[in-house]
């Protein structure tokens, strides 16, 4: 009896690795939120959420290795609960026509040939172009030679085929400018424009980066003007958890008219997308990103409507 008794559980036994593997996936993905945000470990599990979904590859291989029926039917679960999270992501979204295209891009300050991966950003006809880490005079007289109204303080600046107007720095506690702000006369009414590129994040290092976003979230939300674009590098990503203190008020473009997650870094491989478009008072046609060469990262653009 005892002997029969043992066979018959060993197919429930079977089942437990791969089940309780399946609900770990699950877990981690639903309550990714409830785990601590210290030395920077929520930022960096929120910023590659959506690849947690990949587990459920060594999860089947437990299944077929285990022969596991029951563990096999729990690999649904996260599968379902990732689709649910980020499946509308890949739906193409957008359309109608945009009346001003808005590009970021990030040089990377050690870019070999940063006039180079200007050119390539020019080629996609920007109406505005915002750049980080703008640290070579050739890629600087190139977007001036291309348009005719600029605003640059220090590594970061803004070029726009339409009069730039209030120019100022924004200050984001760094001790030196790396933002900042200005009224962009589109024919349609002025749009604030902000760019931005916010305190660097590294595993266990993230204080910079969280003062930084506090002061920009509290400069956004301050700003009385009805049509603001945020453009830049803001070292978050779209599934952080801490770019909550942006969106809302202000609305993704990729998520509102892109199609897929947007990646854009690093430009390789991008796996997550520290670069944003955000807006309110605007609507968003379409989404994209660029690889541009030479920088680590990739641009971000959008086509915006600008509403009468």
């Amino acid at each position: 009896m005892s002997g029969r008794a043992a066979v018959r559980r060993r197919p429930g036994l079977r089942d437990v690795p791969t089940v309780l593997a399946a609900l770990v996936v699950c877990v981690l993905l639903a309550g990714h939120r409830l785990v601590p945000d210290g030395h920077g470990l929520g930022t960096a599990l929120d910023s590659f959420l959506p690849w947690f979904g990949l587990l459920v590859v060594p999860v089947a291989l437990l299944a077929l290795a285990t022969s596991s029926r029951r563990g096999a039917l729990a690999l649904l679960l996260p599968v379902v609960v990732w689709v649910g999270m980020f499946g509308p992501v890949l739906l193409p979204r957008g359309g109608g026509d945009g009346q001003l295209r808005a590009a970021t891009q990030n040089l990377d300050a050690a870019n070999p040939d940063p006039a180079s991966t200007v050119r390539r950003l020019v080629a996609l006809h920007p109406d505005l172009v915002a750049v980080q880490e703008l640290a070579n005079d050739d890629a600087a007289r190139l977007l001036d030679d291309t348009y005719p109204h600029q605003l640059r303080v220090g590594t970061v600046g803004l070029w726009s085929r339409y009069p730039l107007g209030d120019g100022a720095p924004v200050d984001l506690g760094l001790g030196w400018n790396r933002a900042l702000r200005a009224d962009v006369d589109t024919g349609r009414g002025p749009v604030r424009v902000y760019v931005a590129h916010l305190g660097s994040i590294r595993p266990g290092e993230d204080g910079s980066r969280d003062r930084t976003l506090t002061r920009l979230a509290e400069s956004v939300r301050t700003d009385r003007s009805s049509r603001l674009l945020l453009l830049g590098d803001l070292n978050t990503a779209t599934t952080d958890r801490a770019l909550g203190q942006l969106t809302p008020p202000l609305t993704d473009a990729q998520r509102a008219a892109g199609s897929g997650f947007g990646f854009t870094w690093p430009a390789r491989f991008p796996m997550t997308r520290p670069d944003q478009v955000l807006y309110r008072g605007l609507s968003a046609t379409d989404a994209s990103v660029a690889d541009t060469g030479g920088s680590d990262h990739r641009a971000a653009l959008a086509d915006l409507r600008v509403p009468d």
